[in-house]
């Protein structure tokens, strides 16, 4: 048997949570407090599987219980169940030990299998929170790229800008004064740090990044 114990300030959660929980099989909610600092004294005497925890809770909010479970009691499995989606809360919230973040209007199959990923040793997070989380990956992958802008040498910049424009390897060694061998190595050293892998790629990297207009 799984066993639970509820923490939030709002009684009317607490029962209807309890009564969705307790309707699995496997489940058994043993517990409940309102405020963070009862529900600390009560997990040390109940020893539950998994805290069910909303942030915003009277006393000791809800980071400071999971910071406290995580140190204590490393064998207690934590879930965050919150109305907030932002990274400003989901963030903290593993940093400070959380095993899933659930958001409030989820349905209970979501809650019951986050706490059953946590006691696998799975972390999770609600689909809406994990696209947001694939699109912000995303972004910072297209940012680190443009900050390896910084690393290329000034002759590597060189040839990129007229690379994307469209000249030859013979074209941009008679403006720069070297060989199309040269030219070549450049550009690979430019591809190799910004990773990327096609003429087309740079081309797009350039035009995203505003070294080029779309036009040009």
């Amino acid at each position: 048997m799984i066993t639970i114990f509820l923490v939030d300030d709002h009684r009317i959660v607490r029962e209807g949570l309890k009564a969705l929980l307790n309707a699995e099989l496997d489940f058994e909610v043993i517990g409940e407090a309102a405020d963070g600092n009862s529900a600390l004294d009560l997990i040390e005497k109940l020893q539950p599987n998994v805290i069910v925890v909303d942030l915003n809770i009277p006393g000791r909010n809800g980071l400071e219980l999971l910071e406290v479970a995580k140190a204590n009691y490393p064998n207690i499995k934590t879930i965050v169940l919150s109305m907030h989606a932002s990274e400003d809360y989901v963030r903290p919230a593993f940093a400070n030990g959380a095993s899933g973040y659930v958001l409030k209007d989820a349905c209970v199959d979501d809650l019951a299998h986050a706490i059953r990923l946590a006691l696998a040793g799975t972390r999770y997070l609600s689909p809406q929170l994990a696209e947001r989380a694939i699109d912000a990956y995303l972004d910072t992958g297209n940012n680190t790229a443009h900050d390896h802008y910084d690393t290329l040498s000034q002759r590597e910049r060189q040839v990129l800008l007229l690379a994307v424009k469209g000249h030859t390897y013979a074209e941009i060694a008679d403006q720069l004064i070297i060989s199309p061998r040269t030219v070549e190595t450049h550009r690979n050293n430019v591809m190799r740090k910004l990773g990327l892998n096609t003429v087309p790629d740079l081309v797009r990297y350039a035009i995203r990044h505003k070294l080029i207009s779309a036009e040009a």
